[in-house]
């Protein structure tokens, strides 16, 4: 059998992480990600049947939920980014796609993706400078689709003022922490 090695979006071994002025960037690969889009006509069924699986109602548009073991992000009308710890759910999306049935179409996305965590008192100066969000109104539990250096990304709140999570296409990982980077050093 092989035995495959970890590299993170960012081609390391570990996930990276940079402190700039008083901002914490931190790759985050210990997440797993599924797309999941109610199937045409089961929008009722749906709706009873993820709470009950996710364990968390499924946030309206422009918004996450976060449980004791999945995150919900919403993505588009009836679609749904769902996040969960990566070493309980190395398989999301067979795990939901069992939990859901029918009703529901699940994608893997665990490796098409990248976050990243940004932490610190001058996160929404930061985010001033590189998306058209406004993330001083930001409150927790709220979600948008936004485009940080020509690139589209979903930008979460996760903490009022203090606590953001940009998940951006793998492919772009280290020019999105480069934008980050560059931003974060621009509030000094």
């Amino acid at each position: 059998m092989s035995n495959l090695a970890f590299i993170s979006p960012l081609g390391a071994r570990s996930p990276k992480e940079v402190r700039v002025s008083g901002i914490t960037i931190t790759e985050v690969t210990d997440t797993a990600l599924a797309s999941v889009a109610c199937r045409l006509g089961h929008q009722k069924t749906f709706e009873t049947v993820a709470r009950e699986f996710f364990g968390v109602a499924l946030p309206s548009p422009g918004n996450w939920s976060a449980g004791a073991e999945y995150s919900l992000i919403w993505t588009g009308p009836d679609q749904w980014f769902a996040e969960a710890p990566f070493e309980s759910h190395e398989d999301i999306s067979r795990i939901v796609k069992a939990g859901l049935g029918d009703i529901a179409s699940v994608t893997e996305q665990t490796d098409g993706w990248a976050r990243f965590d940004i932490v610190g008192a001058n996160t929404v100066d930061m985010f001033e400078r590189l998306c058209a969000v406004n993330t001083r109104q930001m409150k927790t539990g709220q979600a948008t689709r936004t485009v940080i250096e020509h690139l589209g990304c979903f930008l979460i709140c996760r903490e009022t003022g203090s606590w953001f999570s940009v998940i951006a296409p793998r492919s772009s990982a280290a020019s999105m922490l480069h934008a980050l980077e560059g931003a974060a050093r621009s509030v000094a």
